[in-house]
């Protein structure tokens, strides 16, 4: 059940003695999961009140609790921006409401990031810088979860094998994130604290620098390229590299140079993680939602590219492959032994030898000789050889039929007179 603004001004009179409101408004803050208010009191102090929604918010909730507790004074003075603090608590029934002391500054829109140019770019890459930094040992005295980098990709593929499962996932996005989860040199980096829900709504902005960073209910040990996954929203890359820019100087060796292809991996792969969760709380609305957003990221990829996430390239798929264009086979000489080659029209444009009485036989063995020369020059070294005897009583009878008997050819004469005069 949802509350309104002034639902929780009431609840945060009970968490805070003394407190009396004169002013109230919603806030836009994890919706699905928190119930947000800013509150005004009579001294025009303001103070932020967050009831979760159910058992999973109320938990983040807590960590987050436990995760400020745990940060010790040297790691708040090592911070260039403000931390939340907590002014009271208030439980109802299973879960419990916190009221925190507003923050100086305000929370900027994406646009007023870039707008901003680029002193705040640099300033919000050494913030991030700032935050992974953090020693690991306060997150772990606060009991908060700890991840390797193979544990990382791990749990990815577990994911991906789930959002498969649901058939709902576009096969080509699939392809593309198991390619990125399974090439090793892109999870080659150390693990760092990481705030683990980064984005604009978390910050507070004041003339171009950041002021305050609320919103640590997801606080661990793990990636830090999640906490960059939230910058694929803005339009100008620019405003991106100048982040990043920021970031490796402020970290120097210990920044990641495959952090942003891991983030662009992150802010995608968060669609298909909304699906799988919508689909659990199997609320149709959402479900449709997330399924549009999963097509929408297809088409855009298809046409596009979409943003480079692997470090080995992907094989791309054959049926993209081009293929070989026909032109230029026409335009290579053309060779009778060639098997592509249409062996009755060669044969007809071969000039044609007189000949007297051919059989079909004959015929066919011509037509054979185009396709294989070397059978057909044997052929021809044979037409050289004196007739066969069958061949001879058909010379005989042809010429008899054009000549009486008693007559003799005079040039036969001659030949035969000076093969005798030889021997």
């Amino acid at each position: 059940m949802k509350r309104t603004a002034m639902e929780l001004a009431a609840i945060a009179t009970a968490a805070v003695p003394g407190l009396t409101p004169v002013g109230f408004a919603a806030l836009s803050d994890d919706a699905e999961d928190f119930d947000s208010a800013l509150i005004v009191d009579a001294l025009k102090h303001r103070w932020r009140v967050r009831s979760p929604r159910h058992d999973e918010a109320s938990m983040r909730l807590e960590a987050e609790l436990s995760a400020l507790r745990a940060f010790s004074a040297k790691v708040r003075a090592s911070l260039p921006f403000a931390l939340p603090a907590v002014a009271g608590t208030v439980r109802q029934g299973p879960l419990r409401t916190f009221v925190y002391k507003d923050m100086p500054g305000h929370v900027p829109t994406l646009d007023e990031l870039v707008d901003e140019g680029s002193n705040l770019a640099k300033a919000l890459g050494q913030c991030m810088a700032s935050i992974h930094q953090i020693p690991d040992e306060s997150v772990e005295v606060a009991g908060l979860p700890t991840y390797s980098a193979d544990e990382i990709r791990q749990r990815k593929l577990n994911e991906l094998d789930t959002a498969a499962a649901t058939g709902k996932v576009p096969s080509r996005l699939l392809r593309r994130w198991e390619h990125a989860m399974e090439d090793v040199a892109l999870w080659r980096f150390n693990a760092a604290v990481v705030h683990g829900d980064f984005d604009e709504e978390q910050l507070q902005i004041s003339h171009s620098s950041i002021t305050a960073v609320k919103g640590w209910t997801d606080l661990h040990v793990g990636d830090p390229a999640d906490d960059f996954a939230w910058l694929s929203a803005i339009e100008d890359q620019s405003f991106s590299e100048r982040v990043f820019s920021a970031y490796v100087e402020a970290r120097g060796k210990s920044a990641d140079p495959h952090i942003m292809r891991r983030a662009a991996l992150a802010a995608e792969f968060a669609l298909a993680q909304w699906l799988v969760k919508s689909l659990d709380s199997k609320d149709a609305e959402r479900i449709a939602e997330a399924e549009e957003m999963l097509r929408e990221l297809d088409q855009n990829i298809a046409e596009y590219g979409g943003q480079p996430l692997s470090v080995v390239e992907a094989p791309r798929p054959l049926a993209t492959q081009p293929e070989a264009p026909a032109p230029q086979a026409a335009q290579k000489p053309v060779s009778l032994a060639a098997p592509s080659i249409n062996t009755e029209k060669v044969t007809a444009l071969a000039p044609e030898k007189p000949q007297s009485q051919s059989t079909p036989e004959k015929s066919a063995d011509h037509q054979d000789s185009a396709d294989q020369p070397a059978v057909a020059a044997k052929r021809e070294a044979d037409a050289e050889e004196p007739a066969s005897k069958d061949d001879e009583p058909k010379s005989d009878s042809a010429e008899s039929e054009a000549k009486p008997a008693t007559e003799t050819d005079p040039a036969a004469d001659k030949d035969q007179q000076a093969e005798e005069s030889t021997k």
